[in-house]
């Protein structure tokens, strides 16, 4: 029996992984560390078998006193501030929480587990962004790509990636790393693309679609990456770097238009979302891309990002199980059945705030 401490475990993908891993191994024991940031969701873990303790990465006390406690032996660290234009706006947060609070970690799992022979893994969630961008014509991101972050965000992911690797290389201790592509899903935050959108269009708000909209993007279903995580929790070699991918390269534009598609038939053949959602377009007969607006693009804006996924494939048996169309038929099924959810998160303060910030701009990608 493993004992896990998850960090980040009440927000998208760490609630996932939480889902995912007492579902698949009930026999463990699970500790959810989150802050409870406006991320974070208590009700993310509603009907899961895991204990939440609200707190700090970055409070070394607690922290050690929860690896001890709790006996913990894995450590899988989602915690992480995450969205691109927020980096933009406000960098320190990302320097606080990305590099900081992993190092933080680290040193806790460095004083209780590293050198003392006991088996422990201490699992690092990373992104694809680290990779910098690459041309319409270039390979894919393998993990043998130069790190060439462009944003601070990316920057202070890249930096906790080193650090994650150093405490390997200079004291031996046991860690992983992952760096996936973007991710969509259940528990999406709608700040993201997918889920602000879905919202967006079903209250006939503008698509507000960065320049040209043909930013290209491998789309990753949560529920894989949650899968990839285990596979190298269970099968990967320490100090190593695992690339997981959706295998779905797509633009920007195509993501939307897609989306656009699917709610127009989902009120199609739903007539009561009309009822639901009388400001969506498709209540009133007209398609949802008319809302699709265009304008300036993000500073410093990365052009395209893949994954070349081989290494999980190989090593560790991974593969995708969703393809964009099933994985997005999917998700916006679950934010048309679960509105009660993200209306929890949409209060008016944070309508407002998506308004001031995001109401004539695209938080995607």
């Amino acid at each position: 029996m493993a004992s896990l401490l998850v960090t980040g475990g009440a927000g998208f993908i760490g609630s996932n992984f939480v889902a995912h891993w007492t579902a698949t191994h009930p026999e463990d024991r699970v500790t959810v560390l989150d802050l409870l940031t406006y991320a974070g969701n208590r009700a993310n873990l509603d009907g899961m078998r895991a204990e939440l303790v609200v707190g700090d990465i970055r409070d070394e006390a607690l922290v050690a006193e929860l690896v001890d406690s709790r006996d913990v032996d894995t450590l899988v660290h989602f915690a992480a501030e995450s969205h691109v234009d927020r980096s933009i706006v406000g960098p320190d947060a990302f320097i606080e929480t990305n590099v900081l609070g992993t190092h933080a970690l680290l040193k806790v799992a460095r004083k209780k587990w590293a050198g003392t022979g006991r088996p422990h893994r201490f699992h690092h969630v990373s992104t694809d962004e680290v990779y910098g961008t690459l041309g319409p014509n270039d390979p894919a991101f393998s993990e043998e790509t130069p790190y060439a972050p462009n944003s601070p965000y990316s920057a202070s992911k890249a930096a906790s990636d080193h650090l994650v690797r150093a405490y390997h290389h200079t004291y031996g201790l046991h860690t992983t790393t992952s760096n996936c592509s973007n991710n969509y899903g259940p528990f999406h935050f709608p700040e993201k693309l997918i889920p602000l959108f879905i919202i967006n269009a079903l209250h006939g708000r503008n698509l507000p679609i960065y320049g040209d909209g043909m930013q290209v993007r491998d789309w990753l279903h949560v529920e894989d990456h949650c899968r990839g995580i285990a596979a190298v929790l269970k099968h990967g070699r320490v100090g190593e770097t695992y690339n997981i991918g959706g295998g779905a390269e797509l633009p920007n534009i195509r993501v939307i238009d897609t989306l656009c598609a699917a709610v127009d038939s989902a009120f199609a053949a739903n007539p009561a979302l009309a009822q639901r959602f009388p400001d969506a377009p498709a209540a009133k007969g007209l398609p949802t891309s008319t809302l699709k607006t265009f304008v300036a693009d993000r500073p410093g804006h990365d052009r395209r990002y893949a994954i070349d996924c081989r290494k999980a494939m190989t090593e560790l048996g991974y593969s995708p199980k969703h393809s964009f169309e099933s994985g997005f038929a999917q998700t916006l099924g679950w934010y048309l059945d679960h509105e009660s959810w993200w209306r929890g998160i949409l209060d008016g303060s944070y309508l407002e705030w998506v308004e001031t910030n995001y109401g004539n701009r695209q938080t995607a990608a």
